[in-house]
């Protein structure tokens, strides 16, 4: 299992570099944001039982929001306006998990669906046309803190985080994932040229901000019944499987950036 996880990893970082550092920005937009729909298409199973219907509705409402969005994106006021409000959702989210298990009304899955999908397109969108380099290291954030957790917590983990939703996931996870953030941000310092002072919160702020989105897209699975999002990615499940920790991640990641100069 672990071999099959590393290979589609492998795969998954060789077509990434492609598109952000290969192909043109256009296709490379478009294809960020295919990711988004298709997430949206997985996010559709967690509305009920209308199968495919539900899925493809679901995808097209989020492909429309994205494309209205991407008419206004000019708008830096608009963008600043959706990425506070994606923080504050996750803040809401943060409240939330506590209170797991709780019923989940479609209409409240359709509408936090598109909280959690649409600012978080609108986020690496951003990252992409301002530098594919700073996208990677705010990727690279949750990607290291998520191998952190992942490797601490296979030896050392015996404190459960939040056993009704993720029952794999340990305290002592999270502080080794936190740990491998702290030596990330120890380099990101050099090579960023940004005061280790002022990047350190920034990186730990991400990392723990990441853990919610994770576990917040597990509470939408748990509710509807379902144990990944998908199976498109052998190994790893879904795209929501990939990318739950980048959609908390990604719009707190774009505000802190700019609120220390990194854009």
């Amino acid at each position: 299992m672990l071999k099959q996880r590393l290979l589609t990893a492998l795969v998954s970082l060789l077509i990434l570099g492609a598109v952000l550092f290969f192909v043109p920005s256009f296709v490379a937009r478009f294809l960020i944001a295919s990711l988004f729909v298709v997430g949206a298409w997985e996010w559709g199973g967690f509305l009920g039982s209308g199968g495919r219907s539900y899925r493809l509705a679901y995808a097209v409402f989020i492909g429309a929001l994205i494309a209205g969005l991407n008419v206004n994106l000019s708008g830096a006021g608009l963008l600043d306006s959706v990425f506070k409000v994606s923080l504050a959702w996750w803040l809401i989210a943060l409240g939330w998990l506590p209170f797991f298990p709780t019923g989940i009304p479609a209409l409240v899955a359709w509408i936090c669906g598109a909280v959690v999908l649409v600012p978080a397109w609108a986020a690496l969108d951003h990252l992409y046309s301002q530098s594919p380099a700073l996208l990677v290291f705010g990727l690279l954030i949750v990607w290291v803190a998520d191998i952190g957790a992942y490797f601490v917590g296979k030896g050392f983990g015996r404190v459960k985080l939040a056993p009704a939703i993720s029952p794999g996931k340990t305290w002592e996870g999270v502080l080794g994932g936190l740990g491998a953030v702290l030596l990330l941000a120890a380099v990101g310092s050099r090579v960023l040229a940004v005061d280790i002072a002022v990047l350190v919160p920034l990186c730990l702020a991400v990392a723990m901000l990441s853990i919610v989105g994770d576990l917040t897209v597990s509470m939408f699975k748990r509710t509807a019944g379902i144990k990944d999002s998908g199976s498109l990615l052998p190994g790893h499940g879904g795209v929501l499987d990939r990318i739950d920790s980048v959609t908390a991640a990604a719009p707190l990641f774009v505000l802190a950036s700019s609120w220390i100069g990194l854009q």
